[in-house]
Parts: C-alpha cells; sequence; structure tokens
C-alpha cells in the first residue's frame, strides 16, 4: 500500500531522480513513481516529451540517449574487495585494544608478550575473513546474472533519406517501412524506447502502456498481493484529471496503464513506451535506499558493551597494580612491566578467536543444511533472535496459486462443477491464466474418465474485461448434446444466470436463491480465496453461425471454484518448532488482510489483531512499537512501512529476525538483527540478507536458532570463565603484591600461563551445550558478565590465597632466595584451578556427572593441566626460572582443586537461585 497523495504533474519537467511527491513521514521515503505522472497524461503528449513515436526511436538516437541516461540497471551491492573484508574482519574494540597491548609491549622490548597478543589477533581475524569470504563467494555464485534481453521495436527506414535514423515526430507524416523489431539487452534501454511485452517477460523499465490486449501482470515482488493485476492501455482516471494533470489518490502500483520494473507478465501481450529507467524507476530507487551501511545488530551491540565493560575494568585495575607495586618494591621500571603483563592477563586474548571460531563452527553446520551464512554475526543473532516477521507470499506460501474446492450451491464438493470448469479450461484457446492452469493441474480422477475425449469443441465466446466471464461451446459424443460452458466471475456470470441447479434439480433463480449465492462467494472471500462461477446451458447446433455474447443468457449456475495461494507444506511446523523455542512470528505483508489471516490460520497461527498500513502511518514510534507487539498479522504494507516496523520492535528490545524474498523486503531485511531469504529470492532480497535458505524448507530455521543459541552458550562460557577467572588472579596479584617481599610470579610466568590456558579452550567450540539453555532466546548482557565476574572471581582468590601460605610456612618459600619455589607453586596452581574451572561454569548441572563436556575439550583440559604440572620439572622451567616442585606439593594441590571445585558448586547453585541464571 502506498501512501495516499495528491500529485500536480509538471508537463514540461521531470524530477532529476524520476520520483516525485515523497512523502516523508516518520522517516519513510516513499515516492509516487515517475511513470505515474506520465500515465496520467494523454499519450500523444507522453510521446512530445520523449522525442519518441509509437513505433520508437531510432538505434543511433538511443545510442546518444544512453550516454545522458546511462545503464538501465538498478544500484546494486557486492563483497567488497578481498583486502577491505580482510580489514573489516579486524574492526572491533577488543581487538584494536589487543593491538594496543601488543605495541606496548614491543615498546618494553616484551617481545614474547607482544608475539602471543598478535598470534590471538591474526588467528581470530583471518578465521572470520576465510568464513565470510567464501560465504560471499557462495553468494555471489547464487545471483549471477543471466544476460536478459527485451525485443525492442524500431522505426522502419524511411523513404526520404534526407532524414537521419533518429526520430519520427509525432504528427509528422514521412513515408517509411513498417516498423522492425530487434532483440536488445535489458541494460542498453533508454527512456523512448517502445518495447514489446508477451506471457512469461520481465517488465524491462517503468513504462506506459500504448497497446494491450488480456495483460495480466504479476506485481507480487514488489507489492507481496499474489495474485496477478489487470492492465489496459488507457490514461486512467477523468477527463478533468487528464486536463489538469493531477494523479488521483490510492495505490501508486495500482496504476492500470503502467508497468514497473521487476514485474512480469502473466498472461496477454502488450506494447509499452519506456519513460523511465535504471535508478529513475520505481525498482531503482528502492534498491538505491538499501545499498550501504547497516544498523548494528544485536551482536554488534552485545559484544561492544562486553568490550568496553572489560577495557573499562583493565583501567581500573592495571594502575592500581602498577601503584601498589612501585610503591611496595621501590622499582618502577619494574612495576610498570608487571603492570604491561597484568594487563595482558586480564585481557581475554582468545575472545576474539573464541568467538570467532565459534561462528565459523556454527555457519560449518548451518552449510550442511544447504544455507549460506553471508555474515557470521548473524549465527548467534539467529539464536537469540525473540520474534521472526516473515513476508507471506513466497517464504509462507508456494507463490502458486492452486484450485483448492469446487463446490456446488449447497457448498458440498461437486464433481460436476469441476468438469465443467476443467472443459472449459482445456478448449479454450490463447493464453490461458494462474486460474485456469490450476484448474487444468488439479488432479481429480482424469486419468480414468478421459474428458477431453468424451466432447468436442465447437466454438468459444473469448473473454473480455466488460462482462469478466468467457464460455466454450462442447459437442458431448455420448449423449449427442451441446453444451455452452461459461465461468468467471460470479456476479458477472449470476447476471446470466436464470436457473440453478441444486442437487440433481434444477429450479428459478429467485432473490432469495441469488442472495445465498452470493452470500456463499462472499464468505469465501472473506476466508482468502479467490472466487469464480460455473455456468452451464444446453443449446442447439447453430451450424454455419458463431456464437456470441448473446447467448450467455438462460444460464444455470452449477457452482464454484475457489483458489489459493497455498501455504508450504513446511511452514506449519517450522512456525510450531519456532514457537517451542520461544520465538514469536508475525506476518509482515503487502497483500490484503483477508488472504493473509487466511494463510495464518493455516499454518497455526492465531490472529488476535491485525494492524494495516493505512493506521500505520498515522502512528508515532512508540505507538507503533505497542500496536506491533500486539498484533500478528501487519498487512497491506509498504517497503519503507516494514523496514519501520522492524526498527519499532527493535526499540522495544526485541532481537528481530525478517524472511522474505521480494524486492519490497529489501528494506526490512536490512533493518533486521538477522535478514534471511532464499535462493530463488529476487536479487535485492538476496543482497540485503545475512542468510539465504538454499532450499525451500523453512525447518532449517528450527535448526539455525538452535546452532545459534549452542554457539552464543559456548561463547558465553568462555567469556565469563575467563573474565571471573581473570578477576580472581588479579585480585590475587593485589593481595601478593602488597604481602610478598617478592612478585608472586614473573611476567614470562603470567604469560606462559595465559598461553597454555588459552590453548585449553580451544575446544568450546565443539562443546555440547544443556537443553535448558536452548529453551528460550538469550541475548548479551553486559551487566549480568559483570555481576558474575564480581561473584565467582573471588572464589579462585580464596585458594590462591592458600597456596600463597601453604609456599610461604610449609614449604618455606618466603625469603626473595626462595621466590622460584613459590612461584612454581602459584604457577601449577593457578593453571590448573583455571584450566578446570571451565568444566564448572559450562553447565548449570553438577560437573562430570549430571553434564560432560564434549571429548575434544575434555582431552585438552586434561592434556595442558599434564604439561601444566610438568613444566617446572622441565629445561624449559628452569629457562624461566622454575623449579621442580616438591612430591608433597601434590596432595595439597588435589585438596585445593577439589575443595575449589566444590565450593564453586556451592556458590553456583545460590547464584542461580539468586539471579535466576548461569550462563
Amino acid at each position: 500500500m502506498m501512501p495516499t497523495v495528491q500529485l500536480q504533474v509538471d508537463r514540461n519537467g521531470r524530477q532529476p531522480d524520476g520520483l516525485i511527491g515523497l512523502n516523508l513521514a516518520h522517516g519513510s521515503a516513499e515516492a509516487i513513481p515517475l511513470v505515474n505522472e506520465e500515465a496520467a497524461r494523454p499519450i500523444a503528449d507522453v510521446l512530445v516529451s520523449l522525442q519518441s513515436s509509437p513505433d520508437g526511436i531510432g538505434r543511433l538516437y538511443a545510442t546518444s540517449r544512453r550516454a545522458r541516461y546511462g545503464r538501465n540497471e538498478v544500484a546494486h551491492e557486492r563483497a567488497p574487495a578481498w583486502y577491505l573484508q580482510l580489514l573489516y574482519a579486524g574492526r572491533n574494540p577488543f581487538i584494536l585494544l589487543l593491538l594496543t597491548l601488543a605495541l606496548v609491549s614491543v615498546l618494553v622490548e616484551d617481545y614474547k608478550a607482544a608475539s602471543i597478543i598478535t598470534v590471538m589477533v591474526a588467528v581470530s581475524v583471518l578465521l572470520r575473513f576465510v568464513q565470510e569470504y567464501r560465504s560471499n563467494r557462495a553468494a555471489e555464485a547464487l545471483q549471477e546474472m543471466v544476460g536478459t534481453t527485451a525485443t525492442v521495436s524500431r522505426p522502419g527506414p524511411r523513404i526520404t533519406a534526407t532524414l537521419p535514423d533518429a526520430v519520427e515526430p509525432i504528427g509528422r507524416h514521412v513515408p517509411r517501412h513498417p516498423p522492425t523489431t530487434e532483440e536488445t539487452p535489458i541494460k542498453h534501454l533508454v527512456p523512448g524506447d517502445v518495447v514489446l511485452l508477451s506471457a512469461g517477460d520481465m517488465i524491462p523499465a517503468d513504462v506506459v502502456l500504448l497497446g494491450a490486449k488480456d495483460l495480466f501482470v504479476s506485481q507480487s515482488i514488489l507489492t507481496g498481493e499474489s495474485l496477478p493485476v489487470e492492465k489496459f492501455a488507457h490514461p486512467f482516471g477523468t477527463s478533468s484529471s487528464q486536463a489538469n494533470g493531477t494523479v488521483p489518490a490510492g495505490h501508486a502500483l495500482d496504476v492500470p496503464n503502467a508497468c514497473f520494473m521487476g514485474t512480469n507478465v502473466v498472461s496477454g501481450t502488450a506494447r509499452a513506451l519506456v519513460v523511465a529507467t535504471g535508478s529513475a524507476t520505481y525498482l531503482g530507487r528502492l534498491a538505491k535506499s538499501i545499498v550501504g551501511r547497516r544498523t548494528l545488530t544485536a551482536f554488534d551491540v552485545g559484544i561492544n558493551g562486553v568490550s568496553w565493560l572489560l577495557i573499562r575494568f583493565m583501567l581500573v585495575m592495571v594502575p592500581v597494580v602498577f601503584v601498589i607495586n612501585g610503591w611496595t618494591k621501590g622499582s618502577w621500571i619494574e612495576a610498570f612491566f608487571f603492570a604491561v603483563s597484568v594487563a595482558v592477563g586480564l585481557t581475554p586474548e582468545m575472545l576474539p578467536m573464541i568467538v570467532t571460531a565459534n561462528l565459523a563452527r556454527g555457519a560449518v553446520a548451518m552449510a550442511r543444511k544447504k544455507v549460506v551464512v553471508k555474515r557470521l554475526d548473524a549465527i548467534q543473532n539467529l539464536g537469540a533472535m525473540d520474534l521472526l516477521c516473515t513476508d507471506k507470499t513466497g517464504t509462507l506460501t508456494r507463490d502458486k496459486v492452486v484450485l483448492l474446492r469446487h463446490l456446488d450451491l449447497n457448498g458440498d464438493e461437486c464433481e460436476g462443477v469441476f468438469e465443467y470448469a476443467f472443459l472449459n479450461s482445456y478448449f479454450q484457446t490463447g493464453l490461458k491464466n494462474l486460474l485456469d492452469k490450476a484448474v487444468l493441474e488439479h488432479q481429480d480422477q482424469l486419468a480414468s474418465k478421459r474428458l477431453p475425449q468424451r466432447y468436442l469443441k465447437c466454438d468459444e465466446v473469448p473473454f473480455d474485461f466488460n462482462r469478466r466471464r468467457m464460455s466454450v461451446v462442447v459437442h458431448e459424443v455420448l449423449h449427442g448434446r451441446d453444451l455452452l460452458i461459461c465461468k468467471g466471475a460470479v456476479e458477472e456470470v449470476a447476471a446470466a444466470c436464470t436457473r440453478v441447479r441444486v442437487g440433481e434439480e434444477v429450479v428459478p433463480l429467485v432473490d432469495a436463491a441469488r442472495d445465498r449465492v452470493l452470500n456463499l462467494s462472499r464468505g469465501m472471500n472473506e476466508d482468502g480465496l479467490r472466487v469464480i462461477a460455473v455456468a452451464y446451458k444446453e443449446v442447439e447446433s447453430q451450424a454455419g453461425r458463431p456464437y456470441g455474447v448473446q447467448d450467455e443468457d438462460d444460464l444455470i449456475l452449477c457452482g464454484f471454484l475457489s483458489f489459493l495461494d497455498p501455504p508450504k507444506e513446511t511452514a506449519a511446523p517450522a512456525i510450531a518448532a519456532l514457537q517451542n523455542l520461544g520465538v514469536g512470528v508475525k506476518i509482515l505483508t503487502g497483500d490484503n488482510e483477508r488472504v493473509a489471516r487466511k494463510v495464518c490460520r493455516d499454518v497455526g497461527l492465531e490472529v488476535a489483531e491485525i494492524l494495516l498500513g493505512p493506521a500505520i502511518e498515522a502512528m508515532e514510534d512508540d505507538e507503533l512499537g505497542e500496536a506491533a507487539e500486539r498484533a500478528t498479522l501487519l498487512a497491506k504494507l509498504t517497503p519503507a512501512q516494514k523496514a519501520r516496523i522492524i526498527r519499532a520492535l527493535r526499540s522495544r528490545g526485541h532481537t528481530v529476525g525478517f524472511l522474505g524474498d521480494g524486492i519490497n523486503d529489501g528494506p526490512a531485511l536490512r533493518e533486521a538483527d538477522v535478514g534471511i531469504s532464499v535462493d530463488s529470492g529476487a536479487d535485492v532480497a538476496r543482497e540485503s540478507s545475512d542468510i539465504i535458505l538454499l532450499e525451500k524448507s523453512l525447518l532449517v530455521l528450527e535448526e539455525g536458532v538452535v546452532a545459534g543459541r549452542v554457539t552464543f552458550g559456548n561463547i558465553l562460557k568462555y567469556i565469563k570463565m575467563a573474565t571471573s577467572s581473570n578477576f580472581g588472579n588479579m585480585f590475587s596479584v593485589l593481595v601478593a603484591c602488597v604481602w610478598l617481599p617478592f612478585l608472586p610470579m614473573r611476567p614470562l610466568h603470567l604469560l606462559i600461563q595465559n598461553l597454555l590456558y588459552d590453548i585449553s579452550q580451544t575446544g568450546i567450540p565443539f562443546d555440547r551445550v544443556d537443553e535448558e539453555f536452548l529453551v528460550q532466546p538469550r541475548k548479551w548482557q553486559a551487566d549480568d558478565i559483570g555481576r558474575f565476574m564480581l561473584f565467582i572471581g573471588p572464589i579462585s582468590s580464596i585458594f590462591d590465597l592458600t597456596t600463597f601460605a601453604l609456599m610461604w610456612f610449609v614449604f618455606g618459600a618466603n625469603t626473595p632466595e626462595q621466590q622460584a619455589l613459590f612461584q612454581s607453586g602459584w604457577f601449577v596452581e593457578g593453571l590448573l584451578s583455571q584450566t578446570l574451572i571451565i568444566h564448572m561454569i559450562r553447565t548449570e548441572r553438577v560437573p562430570f556427572f549430571q553434564s560432560r563436556a564434549a571429548l575434544r575439550l575434555l582431552l585438552m583440559s586434561l592434556g595442558i593441566m599434564a604439561v601444566g604440572i610438568a613444566i617446572p620439572f622441565t629445561t624449559l622451567g628452569s629457562a624461566v626460572g622454575m623449579v621442580p616442585l616438591p612430591a608433597a606439593y601434590f596432595p595439597w594441590l588435589a585438596g585445593t582443586l577439589v575443595s575449589y571445585c566444590t565450593l564453586t558448586q556451592l556458590v553456583k547453585r545460590w547464584y542461580i537461585r539468586r539471579f535466576g541464571t548461569w550462563l
């Protein structure tokens, strides 16, 4: 539904962008297309203003115009060059922080720390780049353009050779040959060209019809309306509108003598004048509005929030450690080096890599389901999605009209009604419309009855748009009789009837019966069905005289056919599965509410409230957000309204996905946290989406949501474990700096511990997630992560302090000469407790018993713990200043680890009761 406007046309000029009458209410940018301006004028005036003729323009003149208007192509977004994609893969505040720390490490000549940090950043950026680059290449392969041409009319050569091959002015009678036609690439069309259209053709530009015969055009790719619309070759409106150049108020795409680029001819033929090309078309303006920068998604906002939380925490802790160390130890240089090491230790440098690896693993899993993930972040957004807004046509429905029912006048299924309709559709000549095709494709015992062999065609009365019905006359061989069978619009067919067949009886069509017939038809219309009537009568043979409209009288009305664009087989189970996962579903469609309500009912969506496009235009953003939350069905929407609804829902805290495949869905796909399209969708839809489904089944969405939640769960495990563990370590460092006469651990020890600990976490992307985590959408919550860090982090500090006391009092590591033993003891305890804690944090259940980690994570943890215990006994340990630990240390270590796990489990139970969640 386009905005309602009154537009004054300037007959002498046109807007440079090809659109006029912008409606900027509520931030929308809807416009009345230029073609509507021209459609309101007498065609002769349009031809003069375009310096064209009914036969088109000459080839040389078209070439010169091409230099002025450019190619007939809409704005097209392609993935950036590979080096730009590589650069964009590193756009993250946390990665910038890590690079800053690496630079500081280089400046202070701590090259080992700089190397470790650089490797972490490089692995993260390369993982993201490789996955997104491959996905973009796959998406581009889907939208490789086929060379498409249009049939263009060119003026025939003039007999008088003194005039150039350019344009034949209107009203100038120059002898010439008949016009010729040629196949021209669509991108070469210019305003003033005349194109010939027939069934199956795509409308190559915005055009005004010069002539048309039985022309039906499908505009679903722009409007979402499934049924084709009828187009005529005459200016619309009253004579006064032509006189003053006013375009009547209404739906801008419903102009009867204008066709729009990107739509397609369903049936009929036409001759049309090109009046706008490329970015000046309605489609061009729409495509241009959605090419460019995307809005920040829920993932972007969430990861940025967590990154800045950690940065703020570091900006507080690192200066405190530096000042306390310098003050108590007296060596400010050594304190500075240690503070840099603490900054690295505080930083979960594996975060970008863990996040990217999790997302990449999710993308690979989706690829096995024939899903192309263009943007890795979309995996997590899919899992966090709590509202899925979906277009109807082509996504929930098959985008194909089918015959649903064939009823008698009592509303019961009737085989006779279908047989008459089949004969009418089968024997009519010319192009059959979508309803005829639906009748012929319907399977109803035809194989055994062989209807076409039982009848011979005698004549037909063709369809026309005034009487809106057509008839065929057939001879029934078996009974030796002739039948006239008529089908068409209910009211028009009923008007030609004087009798009705009820059961086996034929009775007069009295007013009461007529009302009952119309009420039955109206009831099916309200159910969202397209209804046509079927009537017949026996006629006498008219040898030598053709049948005509005058023979369509005294008919017997026998029943109705109802048609529907049915939902996909996977739509209902997919919606039910999403609702079971806590994802609400809303229908956003440009189609009318009756048809959309029927589809909602068929796919199991309860429609308590409907919101229509015209009502949305009058709403403020806050009001729209409240209304959109309540409504399940939002119908008769423009592309801008769909996008505005998505924005309004997101502003109310929802993570919103949008599923669409049409050009009109492009803006909404851009605005959503995750845009989803299908491989058969329009180029604009595929370009605007984050995820492309290569199969028609919507059930893959459920699997995508689960994959997204698993991915997010594994990311959260690392973030909560790393932040709480690092916080606990730094809290322990603060205490040690005040208490000990030496450093509790050398900077190099911290870096080795961090490196080993990080390696142990590379198994996290392969871990399982508990079922209870998957039942509801999950979002980034920086406050929750900060709270978790403050409550859980100090638990490790308790056992760090007991280890300090153990090394100081039990093993006598209480002098600078014994600091290597102290540092070795804390190194091993710290590494093992950090590595072990992931198994405590990864689940709300009792670890190892009620919930066991994936084998890869278990093996990585055990391997790193073994390496950590062995290092003090190796030459590497000696090289970095460690010493072998006494055998008596290890029973104490085992007791410390068991106590740590037990206390963490107890605190976990309290935390869940107190705050209601763990991960």
